[in-house]
């Protein structure tokens, strides 16, 4: 069990038989009454975000996810095909289901496949990866008045914005949570 005072983000509860996510809390203490707990919550299946408050000594039971290692083999159509690195079982997970930072993961990258009583529901890719830059703009020397970025287009398709002395073909390290350059690979 979890009280709605123990609330942490990426925590999971079961609510009126759905599993949610904490996206975010906030203990409000007002000065007349008495304290709330003020969230935005996401239904895990269905992806729905929603606000609520909750008084800080509800009881929710605790949800548990399951999240296992595969390994993303290839994509057909909308189904992306993902192997299980235990029982080397091949599974097709939608399109819908991945997510944003997804534009980063190539073939043969190991993630975490997020399932709740077996069904699944997300997939986390790892956090940083190192990917070759395939078309950007040639960086002019001397055009360096302020932290200057250009656009580029990385081998998975995915387009982020570099520092200017990165040229075609070099390798770069990217936080697949914001979308980041970080540095050079």
């Amino acid at each position: 069990m979890i009280t709605a005072g123990d609330f942490r983000n990426g925590a999971t509860f079961d609510m009126e038989g759905n599993v949610y996510q904490i996206i975010e809390f906030q203990h409000v203490k007002p000065g007349k009454g008495a304290a709330f707990v003020r969230t935005k919550i996401r239904n895990v299946i269905s992806g729905a975000v929603i606000e609520k408050t909750f008084n800080p000594t509800d009881k929710f039971p605790t949800a548990f996810i399951e999240r296992k290692d595969m390994q993303y083999l290839y994509q057909d159509g909308d189904l992306y095909y993902f192997m299980d690195n235990e029982t080397y079982e091949n599974i097709p997970i939608n399109g819908d289901k991945l997510g944003d930072a997804f534009r980063f993961v190539k073939e043969n990258t190991d993630c975490k496949v997020l399932s709740y009583k077996g069904v699944v529901f997300g997939v986390e890719p790892p956090t940083f990866i190192v990917l070759e830059v395939t078309k950007t703009e040639p960086g002019l020397k001397g055009d360096t008045a302020t932290n200057t970025l250009k656009p580029a287009t990385l081998e998975t398709g995915a387009e982020i914005r570099i520092p200017l002395f990165i040229n075609e073909g070099d390798m770069i390290k990217v936080d697949t949570r914001t979308g980041e350059y970080l540095e050079r690979a």
